[in-house]
C-alpha cells in the first residue's frame, strides 16, 4: 500500500475508534468550539503544566465532563510540591466528579519541586485509589527517553503496572508522540513479550506546521533524523509546510495484527491546535 493510499477501513476503524486527545487547561473555549466534531464519551487528558494553577486544571477538567467528554487529569509527580498539594489536587477532582481516571507522569522538572521523584511514588502513596481513581494511564517511550535508559523505563512500566494492580486499580499506557510508526509498533510487541498486557493508545501528533513538530520533538526528546521526518512527510530543511499524521496513521493500520500487537488506540497531541486536530480526525 502506498502511504498516500487510505487504510482498508476494517483495518483502520478499530485504531481510531475511541481516539483520545490531549488539552492544556487553557483550552477549555477551543473544546467547546470543537464539540461538534468529537464525540460524545471521547477521553480527553488535561495536561498539568507549570504556567497553570489547580484551579484551571479542575476547571478544564469541569469543562470536559460538561460537554460530555471522559476527563483524564495529568498528574505531575516532580511538579507536586508536597503530599498536601497532591491530596488538594485529587479532592478537588473527586469533588468535581472528575478524577476516576488520571494520568500519572514523572513530568518535565529536572530536579522534583517536593516528594515525589517520578511516577512511581505518587502511585505508591496509595492516595489515588482513596480519593476515588479507579484507572490510570502510565507513559511510554517508544522513542526512549532523552535522561532513562530502556532497561529502566521497561521496569518502571512493570512496576507501576503491578503497584495499581495491588491497588485494584485499572491501567493503560499512553505513549510519547513520534514519527516511526514501525518503532512503534517494534515497542509495542516488546512490552507484550514482557508480559505488559494492558490497551495501549500511541501518541500521534495532530496537524502542525512542520518547525512547530520539529520544536517540540526536541523539547520531549524524540527523534526527528531527516530520514524519520521524510517517511512522516516533511522535510528537516524545509519547514515551512505543515505536516499531518496521514502516513504515520496508514503505516500503523497496515502493521498492527490484534494477535500480536493486542488493543492499541490512538491518542492525539493536539499543541494548541484542538479544533484543527478535531476537523482532520473527522475529515481523515
Amino acid at each position: 500500500m502506498n502511504p498516500g493510499t487510505p487504510a482498508p477501513v476494517a483495518v483502520r476503524r478499530p485504531l481510531l475508534e475511541d481516539f483520545s486527545l490531549e488539552m492544556t487547561a487553557k483550552d477549555g473555549p477551543r473544546l467547546e468550539e470543537a464539540r461538534a466534531l468529537v464525540p460524545a464519551g471521547t477521553r480527553v487528558n488535561v495536561t498539568f503544566l507549570g504556567n497553570e494553577d489547580l484551579e484551571l486544571r479542575l476547571a478544564a477538567a469541569r469543562t470536559a465532563g460538561r460537554l460530555g467528554y471522559v476527563p483524564v487529569p495529568h498528574v505531575s509527580a516532580r511538579r507536586l510540591a508536597s503530599r498536601e498539594a497532591l491530596e488538594k489536587l485529587l479532592a478537588g477532582l473527586r469533588a468535581d466528579g472528575t478524577g476516576g481516571s488520571l494520568l500519572v507522569v514523572g513530568g518535565d522538572p529536572a530536579t522534583p519541586h517536593g516528594p515525589y521523584p517520578d511516577a512511581l511514588a505518587v502511585v505508591r502513596t496509595g492516595l489515588l485509589a482513596e480519593y476515588g481513581v479507579r484507572h490510570v494511564e502510565i507513559a511510554g517511550y517508544p522513542e526512549g527517553h532523552p535522561a532513562i535508559g530502556d532497561r529502566a523505563l521497561f521496569s518502571a512500566l512493570a512496576d507501576k503496572r503491578a503497584a495499581l494492580a495491588e491497588q485494584g486499580l485499572t491501567t493503560g499506557v499512553t505513549t510519547q508522540f513520534g514519527f516511526d510508526a514501525d518503532l512503534v509498533l517494534d515497542w509495542i510487541e516488546r512490552i507484550r513479550d514482557r508480559g505488559l498486557h494492558v490497551p495501549v493508545r500511541v501518541g500521534v501528533p495532530g496537524p502542525a506546521g512542520a518547525r512547530r513538530l520539529v520544536a517540540y520533538a526536541a523539547r520531549f526528546g524524540v527523534g526527528t533524523s531527516a530520514s524519520i521526518a521524510r517517511k512522516y512527510g516533511f522535510s528537516l530543511t524545509h519547514l515551512m509546510g505543515t505536516a499531518g499524521p496521514d502516513r504515520f496513521l496508514h503505516t500503523l493500520a497496515e502493521g498492527y495484527d490484534p494477535g500480536r500487537h493486542g488493543e492499541v488506540k490512538v491518542h492525539f497531541y493536539t499543541f494548541g491546535g484542538l479544533r484543527a486536530t478535531s476537523e482532520w480526525i473527522a475529515g481523515f
